[in-house]
């Protein structure tokens, strides 16, 4: 048996699968965020190894015999966020996490030295570690001074599971530090932050071994002392492990808190000015490069707040079938916007609303503006080399058939449903695990899901939709010049 530990921004997944990747049982924590003045979003430490107690004790309550025969355990989680740690293992404060922008003038300040995007790959966004640690340099410094390691979200739970200071090349290549290409530490980029190689945890590929449970811990959750835990992902690299992305032209596309649209690629191929994310993939040898947009089904759970109505009762109310595109518009840029634009500050908008305009229209504008904005990050793809010709849907909007058909048209490609069951980041980990700890090639294990269905563009309304594309195209300049 193998154990998938997901660190989630509202919640800790853990499932369990057995050696032949099959789901067992699971079993969730919820978690909480704090903001406790504008653009900060931090979540204490302590909180995610509560969680992954919770969870790996009801996991054992629930499938006692199961969990007897547990060998590894595989982590995944949200990228970015920096959790420092001093030179007694404890934590200095809480973690500033993905979606944390205060340290946007720092952001710019980096991405302006020689060398960053060329060596690191990518831009430096204002949710990415280095930053946020030269947000700290500034602003307090008397944690600055004590940092003695940096680790990333999911690392800090594998330091409590073994007492080890590790990281995977997936999770290193968001923080701006990590020679991208090279697989390592770039002393050149952690040098623009004050920090050192010595304060960063090993680097290892997601299917390595970390090593062994702590034995007071084992015996206190219950658990074999043998188990191995392995390095894992992060999230996105470890969902593309959990439906098979791992080859030039694998791709998914995810319509979760925030929007993915991600391709596996077989090389180094940043094009940092593209906003796209290059990044290692949790599997030795590949890398993956993925638009992000920050507010996907985020934009209709905050619309639903406000007309008071669920949002899946929201898109029910469009129907299955979609019609030509409105005339009202959406931006999604809530919190800002990342791929194409790298814009922390601006917001978004809608346009052209007029006194006739209903509930079914701003939730018609809501699904077609975060569409149009995937497709910004398809143009960027594109800019790459990255050749994606369909895409798997998964994520929460992909239980809408409305919103997958104007994906698919608005993208012009097919848009595959993967059967029901169990994949994504979770599964990604536990099947990092089963590589790691049994020797199996990633290709042997990483297979791609069952595909239930497929959705076509409409054709016929592809013309429609490339114009309406054109014209939400055209009105980020005016938002942009907003003060």
């Amino acid at each position: 048996m193998f154990i998938g530990l997901d660190l989630g921004t509202s919640g800790l997944r853990a499932l369990l699968v057995n050696d032949m990747g099959e789901a067992v049982h699971s079993a969730e924590a919820a978690l909480t965020v704090a903001h406790p003045h504008p653009g900060w979003s931090e979540q204490d430490p302590a909180d995610w190894i509560a969680a992954a107690t919770k969870v790996l004790r009801r996991l054992v309550e629930d499938k006692p015999a199961e969990m007897a025969q547990l060998r590894g355990i595989g982590l995944s989680g949200h990228m970015h966020g920096a959790t420092l740690l001093g030179a007694d293992g404890d934590v200095l404060r809480p973690c500033m996490l993905w979606n944390d922008t205060r340290s946007s003038a720092q952001a710019r300040r980096l991405d302006a030295i020689a060398g960053m995007r060329e060596i690191s790959g990518n831009i430096v966004f204002p949710g990415f570690t280095a930053p946020k640690v030269a947000w700290l340099a500034k602003n307090e410094p008397d944690v600055f001074a004590q940092i003695a390691k940096v680790l990333l979200p999911k690392d800090y739970l594998t330091y409590w599971l073994t007492g080890q200071l590790v990281s995977d090349m997936s999770d290193g290549a968001g923080t701006s530090w990590l020679d991208v290409g090279a697989r390592a530490w770039s002393p050149q980029l952690l040098g623009t932050t004050g920090m050192r190689v010595e304060q960063m945890p090993r680097l290892c590929e997601g299917s390595d071994i970390v090593g062994p449970l702590r034995p007071g811990l084992a015996g206190d959750l219950g658990l074999p002392t043998a188990v191995q835990v392995v390095a894992g992902g992060g999230d996105n690299a470890a969902a593309a492990c959990g439906v098979g992305a791992l080859a030039e032209g694998d791709g998914f596309v995810s319509l979760g808190t925030s929007g993915v649209l991600l391709a596996a690629r077989d090389g180094f191929a940043p094009r940092a000015e593209s906003a796209v994310h290059t990044f290692c993939h949790a599997i030795p040898g590949a890398w993956y490069q993925m638009g992000v947009i920050l507010a996907a089904t985020d934009s209709l759970n905050w619309l639903s707040q406000i007309v008071g109505a669920s949002p899946a009762d929201l898109t029910q109310e469009l129907g299955d079938t979609i019609v030509a595109p409105g005339a009202l518009r959406f931006l999604p840029y809530l919190s800002g916007e990342r791929t194409p634009y790298n814009d922390s500050v601006v917001r978004g908008a809608f346009v052209g609303l007029d006194i006739a305009s209903g509930r079914t229209d701003l939730t018609r504008a809501v699904v077609e503006g975060v569409s149009f904005a995937l497709r910004d990050s398809l143009e960027a793809l594109r800019l790459t080399g990255a050749n994606l010709s369909r895409v798997l849907a998964i994520g929460g909007g992909a239980r809408s058939r409305y919103w997958l058909e104007v994906l698919a048209t608005v993208l012009n490609m097919p848009v595959d449903l993967p059967e029901k069951g169990e994949f994504g980041a979770a599964l990604g980990a536990a099947r990092l695990a089963i590589c790691g700890v049994t020797g199996a090639a990633p290709s042997d294990v990483m297979t791609k899901p069952p595909i239930a269905g497929t959705i076509l563009p409409r054709t016929e309304l592809c013309a429609a939709y490339e114009q309406a594309y054109a014209a939400y195209a055209a009105s980020y300049p005016s938002l942009k010049a907003m003060p």
